[in-house]
């Protein structure tokens, strides 16, 4: 990923742009819009009677798949997709892209008319955008009361399935556990010098840290660690993790411990660990309001809170409900806010820009 606008009103402007190209590309132009189901998806979606399952699984068979915008991981998503489709027999297409593409392709198809995606399932910040763009449907579902609090926003309109926990990670063949930082001071130390990677879109993760660091001293602080010591920027954090494996970038500060723990269990030279604050950024399901397979969309995002969840568990990823202890969940941590990548973009953009990517070494 690279540092893109995640405001409203720049995804508005991106989605305008991209309207005439992206309906060329998919030739459409003269396609007729399909017609609305608004209101039976919010009938489908707010039934909590006690054949709701049933009624879900008898519509999904008929309607036959469903269709999910994903940011996944291909391996992972590969993974719950082939869960679902073993259990219903409903088939599951999905379109990956990043979480930035995710909302942008989203928001053009539903100018233009076109309501061809049943799920999105992304960051949280990208889910928060889809609802704000009034493209989601609550969701009245009995598991959400499995979950911790912090998953589930007032509208109910996305639902944290997992969290991304931001955690630092260091190739063990170059780095000694004994030397690593204990703080985000520790990295003014002149071992570090060439050594350090961070994600090029991380600026969710950079206002939490700079939140509890303090403003004026954490914008200091990282201003002197990329002075002094520098900082390689890549885009994914999956690149990201591996380069630390390639031992390319010997400690990258923001990778997500699921990838990290994966690959160590793998036999791979990499482990991780958490700088505090330690900070989390739920990933979210949610229903599109036009859904064309609205049926099927409510059993795959019932299932993501549910049967899911155990395989959350086997992935390494920190599942959201609280049937599901995890080994991981083991240091003190709070979450981004997504509303601060939205409404507070600009701010954290351009500080990012200026003092990690656009300064890096």
């Amino acid at each position: 990923m690279v540092i893109t606008a995640r405001h409203v009103s720049i995804w508005q402007r991106l989605a305008i742009g991209l309207t005439g190209m992206l309906l060329l590309a998919m030739g459409n132009a003269t396609a007729q819009p399909k017609p609305a189901l608004a209101s039976t998806s919010a009938a489908i979606a707010s039934y909590t009677g006690p054949d709701r399952l049933q009624r879900l699984i008898e519509g999904a068979k008929k309607e036959g798949e469903v269709s999910i915008y994903n940011s996944a991981p291909v391996d992972d998503m590969r993974v719950f997709a082939a869960a679902f489709e073993k259990k219903y027999g409903i088939k599951v297409k999905v379109w990956r892209a990043s979480s930035e593409n995710i909302v942008q392709r989203a928001v053009t198809e539903a100018r233009a008319g076109r309501y061809d995606v049943d799920v999105a399932e992304t960051n949280s910040p990208e889910m928060e955008a889809l609802s704000r763009e009034k493209l989601l449907q609550e969701v009245t579902s009995p598991h959400i009361a499995d979950l911790i609090p912090q998953a589930v926003p007032p509208h109910r309109e996305w639902i944290g399935t997992r969290l991304n926990m931001f955690t630092a990670a260091y190739n063990t063949k170059l780095v000694k556990k004994e030397d690593l930082p204990k703080s985000y001071e520790d990295l003014l130390h002149p071992r570090w010098k060439g050594k350090l990677g961070i994600e090029a879109s991380d600026l969710d993760w950079f206002a939490g840290v700079i939140a509890d660091l303090g403003e004026a001293k954490g914008l200091k602080l990282f201003r002197d660690i990329v002075a002094a010591n520098g900082m390689s920027v890549r885009t994914g954090h999956t690149l990201l993790t591996n380069l630390v494996v390639s031992g390319e970038i010997p400690l990258a500060l923001t990778v997500y411990n699921y990838k990290a723990e994966q690959l160590k269990n793998d036999g791979a030279p990499i482990d991780w660990f958490v700088l505090q604050p330690g900070l989390a950024r739920p990933q979210g399901v949610g229903v599109m309001r036009r859904a064309p397979h609205p049926h099927a969309a409510l059993l795959f995002h019932d299932f993501m809170l549910t049967d899911a969840q155990a395989l959350f568990i086997k992935r390494d990823f920190i599942p959201t409900s609280k049937k599901f202890p995890t080994p991981l969940n083991k240091f003190p941590f709070r979450f981004v806010d997504p509303k601060v990548a939205l409404d507070e973009h600009d701010k954290w953009s351009k500080l990012y820009r200026e003092i990690i990517t656009g300064s890096a070494k």
